[in-house]
């Protein structure tokens, strides 16, 4: 009995262009098309539903481009291959930060996609985790009652962390992540600032320290009601942060 082929989802802004790469795909032995997207929100919702073994995904695409989208995928437990199909050579170094196993220059030809889909498919589970150092998300993904949602991470006031799950406060209400505080800490390291051993604060939106009528210290943050407790150990952080214009 043969093995059950492949599954390959096709994400390319350009309709041509996935006409063709699904063409190639069927011709191949040991591959088949299950799905195409045309932008980046369409392909991680399709990943969610589909669960595809190698994702052919286009670079340059408008609103969330494909490196956002393997940086998403990057993080998810069940998650594809990646393989970008490009016509510019200099995202090659981009593509290895976002974990791609392949990366093919338009216009694709069959020989190396079928070597480019053939090493997809070998490469391991460890192979495909977080690589420390690569490029940190644009947006965060959600999953929702109704599918993925992306919050960008500029509109993230906060994480909050509560035993495994951490919850992402943003200017349109609150998410629950599957992802551990310390995680999106190495992450966002630049732009969050710890105040807590389960909290930290987005620098852009940092307001005020201040003492509560205990004395002890909380933070303010810009446009939002909620004040968030500092511990001693991270007030010199704040600090500094403030003084330097936060």
């Amino acid at each position: 009995m043969s093995p059950e082929p492949a599954s390959v989802l096709i994400v390319d802004d350009e309709p041509p262009a996935r006409s063709r790469l699904k063409q190639l795909v069927t011709d191949l032995e040991g591959f088949r098309v299950v799905g195409e997207a045309g932008h980046g929100e369409e392909a991680l919702n399709l990943c969610n539903t589909l669960q595809p073994d190698v994702v052919l995904l286009d670079i340059r695409m408008p609103g969330v481009d494909g490196l956002q989208v393997a940086s998403q995928l990057a993080g998810w437990e069940r998650r594809p291959a990646v393989v970008f199909t490009t016509a510019y050579d200099e995202y090659a170094i981009q593509a290895f930060e976002a974990q791609a196993v392949g990366y093919l220059l338009k216009p694709v030809r069959r020989e190396r996609l079928q070597q480019t889909l053939d090493h997809a498919t070998r490469v391991g589970r460890a192979q495909l985790l977080r690589i420390p150092g690569s490029a940190p998300r644009a947006h965060i993904c959600v999953q929702r009652a109704r599918g993925l949602q992306m919050i960008p991470v500029d509109d993230v006031l906060c994480f909050q962390a509560d035993q495994k799950y951490v919850t992402a406060c943003y200017t349109g209400g609150e998410a629950l992540l599957d992802e551990p505080l310390k995680d999106l800490e190495d992450e966002f390291g630049d732009r969050f600032l710890r105040i807590h051993r389960n909290a930290l604060v987005a620098v852009a939106w940092l307001d005020s320290l201040e003492r509560d009528e205990s004395g002890a210290w909380q933070v303010r943050l810009k446009g939002d009601a909620r004040v968030l407790p500092v511990s001693r150990r991270h007030v010199g952080d704040v600090k500094r942060r403030l003084r330097a214009g936060a």
